[in-house]
């Protein structure tokens, strides 16, 4: 691309635009739209093609032409969805103390984190027994120790991935574990 004294450029990495006042070798100078003189490198700018160029393209079309495209009414194509892979929902077991228990009097947090854990254990083994494939353990918020049990007793497992379930559902107390399946049942 040859530049000359006059050219419109465009600058590359910047929206500055200009005209060339000065070349020297490699190194042009142009005057920017809004006044002020800058140097670049000649690999640095771009051409800009002429308006008439352009209204050349565009006299074709009259501006009445291209308002009544726009305001024509389009036929619209249907939208059809991908049909979503059927997952089973996933089983859902709440560890919330009082779910589990019609009274805690009398009972430690120990004694309450013991038996959330049992519960959790005892549901888990259940699905992997009846090939369930997902399963969310609601814990709550809280201070987090009943998601670090859960966290520390699904890392014994090899068959099941966990994750932060489904936020927009469950919010940020619940824990959703993936049983992987062997192919053949035991």
């Amino acid at each position: 691309m040859t530049l000359n004294k006059g050219d419109k450029v465009s600058v590359l990495d910047d929206d500055i635009t200009g005209v060339v006042i000065n070349i020297d070798g490699i190194n042009l100078t142009i005057e920017t739209s809004d006044g002020f003189e800058m140097e670049f490198k000649s690999n640095e700018v771009i051409k800009i093609e002429s308006s008439e160029l352009r209204q050349h393209i565009f006299s074709n079309t009259s501006f009445s032409d291209v308002i009544f495209e726009k305001e024509s009414p389009k036929r619209r194509q249907p939208t059809r969805s991908k049909k979503k892979e059927k997952e089973p929902p996933a089983m859902e077991v709440d560890l919330h103390i009082h779910q589990l228990t019609d009274s805690i009097r009398g009972m430690t947090n120990h004694d309450m984190l013991t038996l959330q854990l049992d519960t959790a254990r005892r549901q888990l083994e259940f699905a992997i027994k009846k090939r369930i494939p997902r399963i969310v353990f609601i814990h709550g918020v809280g201070e987090g120790i009943l998601k670090l049990e859960l966290e520390y007793l699904f890392g014994r497992y090899t068959n099941i991935a966990f994750y932060e379930a489904n936020y927009q559902k469950y919010g940020l107390g619940a824990t959703e574990v993936k049983v992987f399946q062997s192919k053949t049942p035991n």
